[in-house]
């Protein structure tokens, strides 16, 4: 099985009982749109999708769809589930042109983070972003961009600007505003509680001092 190829069919009942029906036969509504055409509904396998939007290139990479022997690059753009039961539901799929920019979000993976300085020390990382959305033709979609920790002490960060994104690829919050340089991973001080000399037993003489009322007290 390809799994960037996805095989569907023309449906041609609408509407949220339709829907319900095609689900009970094992198959899932999805929609075709874009490119300067008009939107086509499709029905695809369950059972094939499923399995194919588990893996994460799927929805990062440009997709062959397959209907009655006719052929259309397009893109992921949603997957809906089932609130209950993370079922899929629908799915939303972008016709796309070799020759225009695609936006798409990617996810960041995340490498030597176990060996970098700061969480040897004791920093707590935070992954303060997992996917960005990036702007680039089809050709240059990235399955994925690499964020190496290997250099990050307590108190270091990395930020949008600083992500090694492949040539031809750009991110879409830094084109929309440049100083908006958002802060990717991090690595802080762990929080500690610090405790004074003799707080405790301030403490202790304290809850002895401000213990039960005694009856004669209450009275």
């Amino acid at each position: 099985m390809n799994e960037f190829e996805v095989v569907a069919r023309p449906r041609t009942g609408l509407g949220t009982n339709a829907s319900r029906r095609l689900r009970r036969t094992g198959k899932i509504p999805a929609i075709l749109y874009g490119g300067g055409k008009d939107p086509m509904p499709l029905s695809l396998e369950e059972n094939r999708i499923r399995k194919q939007v588990e893996n994460e290139a799927f929805a990062s990479h440009v997709l062959s769809v397959k209907i009655e022997g006719e052929e259309s690059q397009a893109v992921l753009k949603s997957v809906h589930r089932d609130p209950a039961t993370e079922r899929v539901i629908h799915l939303d799929f972008q016709r796309i042109s070799a020759s225009s920019e695609i936006h798409m979000r990617v996810p960041l993976h995340f490498v030597n983070e176990e060996d970098c300085p700061g969480k040897r020390a004791g920093g707590i990382v935070t992954h303060l972003l997992v996917e960005v959305e990036v702007g680039c033709l089809p050709k240059d979609l990235p399955e994925y961009i690499e964020v190496d920790m290997e250099s990050l002490d307590v108190g270091d960060s990395v930020h949008l600007s600083e992500l090694d994104v492949p040539e031809g690829v750009h991110v879409m919050t830094l084109v929309h505003n440049p100083d908006n340089d958002q802060p990717v991973v991090s690595v802080q001080h762990p929080q500690k509680l610090v405790i004074e000399p003799g707080d405790e037993e301030e403490g202790f003489e304290e809850s002895q001092t401000s213990g039960p009322a005694t009856e004669a007290e209450e009275g």
